[in-house]
C-alpha cells in the first residue's frame, strides 16, 4: 500500500478557519505548522495579519511566522527558498507537516512552478503604462498579440496591470511572458502531498471577517500601527499595504474616526475574502474542499 503524504497543502480565504483546522491536525499528528500567507510573515504585523498567538506557537510548532521585518519585501521567489530547505529537514525527519496561508501565488510556485522572469524596470513599466492609456486596452491588446498571442487572449478585460507587465516581459527580454511560464516545473513532485481548501459559505465567511476585525481592534491593532507608523517606512512596501493599516494610518492622521477605519477595515477584509475565494476556485479547482 503506497505511504500517505507527509506533506498537506491547506489554503483558503481569510478568516476561513483553516489555521484552527491545521492546529487540530497538529495536535492530533504532531505536524509542523508552516506559514504560507505573505503578510504573516512580518513580525511587526501579528495582530493585523491574525497570526497564530503566542498560546498557539506553544501548542504546536509553527514555523517562518514573524520572521521577517516591516522593512523588507519578500517575494514569492524568497519564500520558496525559505520552505523548500525547511520542508526537506521535515521529510528527512520523516515529520509531517502542514503548509498553511492565503497565499495563492505561493501554492502555484509549489504545485505548478515558478518562472524565473527578468525583472522589469520602472522606466519600461512607467512607458508602457502611458502607451497603454493613451492607445486605449484593444489597440494595446493587439499589440500585444502580435508577440504574445496566448497572453493576449488569456488576459481578462480591463486588466491593464497584467497587459502592460506581458509587453514589458517582451520587450525586456525578447521572449514572451508565456513563453517563460511554459518553462516552469512544479518545485513539489506530483503525488508527493495532499492539498485541500478552505471553503465556508460566503455568509457564513463574511461574518467570521467581521469578528475578526471587532477581535483585532480590541487585541491593539492601533497601537500596531502606530508603532509601524513611527519607523516612517516606504508606503509601497508589502507590510504598509496590508488591509488595516491604510485605514488605520487614516485614524491615527485625523482623517477618519475609528468607527470609520474599523467599518473601511471591514469592508476591505471582505473584499480580500472573495478575491482569494474566486482565486482558490479558479486556480485550485481539484483540490479538496473544507467547509
Amino acid at each position: 500500500m503506497p505511504k500517505a503524504p507527509r506533506l498537506t497543502l491547506i489554503a483558503g480565504p481569510t478568516a476561513s478557519g483553516k489555521s484552527r483546522l491545521a492546529m487540530e491536525t497538529a495536535e492530533r499528528t504532531g505536524a509542523v505548522i508552516i506559514n504560507a500567507d505573505s503578510q504573516q510573515l512580518y513580525a511587526d504585523l501579528r495582530v493585523l495579519t491574525a497570526r497564530p498567538s503566542v498560546e498557539d506557537e506553544s501548542r504546536a510548532e509553527h514555523r517562518l511566522y514573524g520572521v521577517a521585518d516591516a522593512a523588507e519585501a519578500w517575494s514569492v521567489g524568497r519564500w520558496t527558498r525559505a520552505v523548500l530547505p525547511l520542508l526537506d529537514e521535515l521529510a528527512t525527519q520523516d515529520r509531517p507537516a502542514l503548509l498553511v496561508g492565503g497565499t495563492g501565488l505561493y501554492f502555484n510556485a509549489l504545485t505548478r512552478g515558478l518562472a524565473d522572469i527578468p525583472p522589469v524596470p520602472n522606466a519600461v513599466r512607467d512607458a508602457l503604462q502611458a502607451a497603454y492609456d493613451l492607445e486605449g486596452e484593444a489597440a494595446f491588446r493587439r499589440r500585444l498579440a502580435e508577440v504574445d498571442p496566448t497572453a493576449a487572449a488569456a488576459i481578462t478585460p480591463g486588466d491593464r496591470q497584467r497587459l502592460v507587465r506581458a509587453q514589458a516581459v517582451v520587450q525586456v527580454s525578447g521572449r514572451s511572458l508565456s513563453a517563460w511560464k511554459a518553462d516552469t516545473r512544479p518545485l513539489l513532485t506530483p503525488g508527493s502531498y495532499d492539498a485541500l481548501v478552505v471553503e465556508p459559505p460566503r455568509d457564513r465567511l463574511y461574518a467570521a471577517c467581521d469578528i475578526r476585525v471587532s477581535q483585532m481592534i480590541e487585541q491593539g491593532a492601533v497601537d500596531e500601527v502606530r508603532d509601524l507608523l513611527t519607523r516612517d517606512l516606504d508606503p509601497a512596501l508589502p507590510a504598509m499595504k496590508a488591509v488595516g493599516v491604510p485605514e488605520l494610518a487614516a485614524f491615527l492622521s485625523g482623517a477618519a474616526s475609528l468607527d470609520q477605519a474599523t467599518a473601511a477595515i471591514r469592508l476591505s477584509t471582505r473584499h480580500y475574502a472573495k478575491r482569494q475565494l474566486t482565486w482558490f476556485r479558479n486556480q485550485a479547482r481539484n483540490w479538496r474542499r473544507y467547509s
